[in-house]
């Protein structure tokens, strides 16, 4: 039996000396894996790989500025304006979307919900001589009705938010076709009868450019849900909910009582949504606004939700 690092001889084993002598020889500094490349591309790679929702609005802000290059009127105060004005209901139903998305569902019943609020304005306060204000708290509360019956099957009966909120949507069309009879409320009507309900299409003068109140109201209101979302606990449960409801029910968070909140808040939204859509439009029509789902869903992912929800 020979001893380690000795031959049968008694003298030193080279490779093992050598072995020795390397290893007394090796730089014994930990190694250093950080990388010195602070170059604008590097930082703008790993800022967007850490922020991949980010990356839709850099499309469109970039896509703002190549018009603006191409076509400088397009930057001018009153294309702007009318930017604005086009999509302050898509906006304000966009808003709505945004707090289901963050719980990670979607809600394909929006635009249906939206012109049943405003028929339900419109004739209660045309057809029937209801008080103005009354017919929008009547058309709200109903938004938010709704709201709380796709809230209760997405946290109670646990089906998922696209199948529910999918069914809804054929519900709620045959509701409105049937509650206004396939019949338009007209312009005239309105601006004789219930005249409060086109306050939000009134134009105002604005550093140079035609704005509506609607677009002071979609900014107010984007502008509130920003400062809930990030400063309040509802808000910090509305954010857990949706990157791990698992957890956040271990942590105490009532998770069924949050989604149906978010979802009946979404339907306020949409109500308060009608009222500016009828200000905006002129009239209540039961069959538009059919393609504002898409367009609220596309909103929120170029404005840099994820639509896997939490962020």
């Amino acid at each position: 039996m020979t001893d380690q690092g000795l031959n049968t001889q008694g003298a030193p084993n080279r490779p093992a000396a050598d072995y020795e002598a390397r290893l007394s020889q090796a730089d014994t500094a930990v190694a250093s894996f950080e990388r010195d490349d602070h170059s604008f591309t590097h930082v703008a790679r790993a800022f967007l790989r850490n922020n991949p929702t980010l990356v839709p609005a850099l499309v469109l802000l970039l896509s703002i500025a190549v018009f603006g290059i191409i076509a400088p009127r397009f930057m001018s105060p009153g294309v702007l304006s009318t930017i604005m004005q086009q999509v302050t209901v898509t906006g304000f139903v966009a808003l709505a979307q945004t707090l289901i998305i963050l719980t990670a569902g979607i809600d394909l019943s929006v635009g249906a919900v939206m012109v049943i609020c405003a028929l339900i304005m419109g004739r209660l306060s045309v057809l029937t001589g209801l008080p103005v204000p009354a017919a929008i708290m009547i058309g709200m509360f109903f938004g938010g009705l709704m709201g709380w019956f796709n809230g209760v099957l997405v946290a109670k009966v646990k089906l998922p938010p696209f199948i529910v909120t999918l069914g809804t949507l054929s519900i709620f069309t045959a509701l409105k076709l049937w509650y206004s009879h396939s019949e338009s409320i007209r312009n005239a009507d309105i601006e004789e009868m219930a005249p409060m309900l086109l306050w939000f299409g009134t134009d105002i003068k604005f550093m140079g450019a035609t704005i509506t109140y609607g677009v002071v109201a979609l900014i107010v209101l984007a502008a509130i849900l920003w400062f809930v979302l990030n400063h309040t606990a509802w808000g910090r449960h509305v954010h857990a909910v949706g990157d791990d409801p698992e957890a956040a029910l271990l942590s105490g968070i009532q998770t069924d009582r949050v989604l149906i909140s978010v979802y009946v808040v979404a339907g306020v939204i949409l109500g308060f949504a009608a009222w500016v859509s009828i200000g905006r439009v002129g009239s209540v029509n039961p069959i538009s606004f059919d393609t504002i789902n898409l367009a609220s869903i596309t909103a929120v992912v170029i404005g840099g939700t994820s639509l896997f929800g939490g962020r």
